[in-house]
């Protein structure tokens, strides 16, 4: 009884930040325009993701993403930048995360603001269950690996970046600040810079309850997943990236319950999927950060999670910056972009080849 009073890790750090609204688009605040801001160039552009290239899911190979350049870009010809890569959360594409942090306004707003010009990248990993949740399946396809390799390598082709690690900053935002947080961890050879917005899943949680548990046993077909409610699609999503089952179709997964029992086998996976269980591994790359900053709204029930990251970091005596500001999961996120992502990456992402 007591394990039903528990949501499923991904479920948990949906619902008390989140809610069932999200699956449409959630309103945020938005910065003044700033005057006589200078335009950036929004590029919509697809990435083939070689890392996701035979997913059982189906999911798309060919992902969607945006790329914005900074004003002087055109003008410029001869100059290089520095890019950040951006992290959308559950849920939401990329399309949908850029309405939710307001670009291209909240960079331009950031630029003529002193911050210096970078180029910004919002990469798409929307699936089949919503999210992918920047992990390693065959189910889902290896998103850890389309975002750490294919995305950086794509830019660094075709666009004039800085192609070293010091002048790469990776942020995201939910779903996308676990992504930060696990990438980061993982690809610290790739990425110098590292800023977490509310991360969800950070630890591990019993199984969902007995009404999730039904509605995901009872589904015959992946299309179904679409008919779920919010939480048991996130569950289920979860089940993609964390237990896949190359044996098991038509989902390729495998349910934290079985007959509405937990699967200690599938539930032990997913606790190693959880950073704050694996952080310890992963220490030294930590420590090869330049700069490493976390962010949480005081009435975003991920904040206690969040918070134990940064313990975890103190610990170690692994620089970072910590705030807790006034907002809800999603209420401050253009405002968090434009005032302090931005400015962060600005301060400390080395605009110069050469950089260490």
């Amino acid at each position: 009884m007591i394990a039903n009073k528990f949501l499923s890790l991904i479920t948990l750090g949906v619902a008390v930040g989140l809610g069932p609204a999200t699956a449409a688009q959630v309103q945020t605040d938005v910065p003044a325009v700033v005057p006589r801001a200078k335009a950036v160039v929004i590029e919509r552009i697809k990435i083939h993701g070689k890392a996701l290239e035979g997913n059982l899911e189906g999911d798309a190979v060919d992902r969607e993403v945006f790329v914005f350049l900074p004003p002087s870009y055109a003008r410029e010809k001869s100059r290089r930048y520095p890019v950040v890569y951006a992290l959308h959360g559950y849920s939401i594409g990329a399309e949908q995360w850029s309405h939710e942090i307001h670009v291209p306004q909240t960079i331009e707003g950031a630029f003529a603001q002193s911050a210096k010009e970078m180029i910004v990248v919002l990469p798409d990993s929307k699936t089949l269950h919503n999210g992918s949740m920047y992990s390693s399946s065959v189910t889902t396809g290896d998103f850890e690996q389309f975002i750490a390799h294919d995305v950086v390598a794509y830019i660094d082709a075709h666009y004039r970046t800085i192609p070293e690690r010091a002048s790469r900053g990776l942020v995201g935002h939910s779903m996308g600040g676990y992504g930060a947080t696990r990438i980061g961890m993982k690809h610290s050879d790739v990425f110098g810079t590292l800023y977490i917005m509310s991360p969800c899943c950070l630890s591990s949680r019993s199984a969902p309850d007995p009404e999730v548990d039904k509605a995901l046993e009872a589904l015959k077909m992946p299309e179904d997943s679409a008919k779920l409610s919010f939480f048991a699609r996130a569950t289920l999503a979860s089940a993609a990236a964390w237990s896949p089952d190359p044996k098991n179709p038509p989902l390729y997964l495998d349910l934290p319950t079985k007959d509405g029992q937990p699967q200690p086998d599938v539930l032990a996976k997913w606790a190693a999927n959880a950073p704050l269980a694996f952080i310890d591994q992963y220490i030294d790359n930590l420590r090869e950060y330049h700069a490493i900053s976390i962010d949480v709204g005081n009435q975003d029930g991920l904040r206690v999670d969040t918070a134990k990251l940064h313990d975890v970091l103190d610990k170690y005596g692994i620089a970072n910056s910590f705030e807790v500001y006034e907002g809800t999961h999603t209420s401050k996120v253009a405002d968090r972009f434009q005032n302090h992502v931005i400015p962060f990456f600005s301060q400390n992402l080395c605009f110069l080849a050469g950089c260490r």
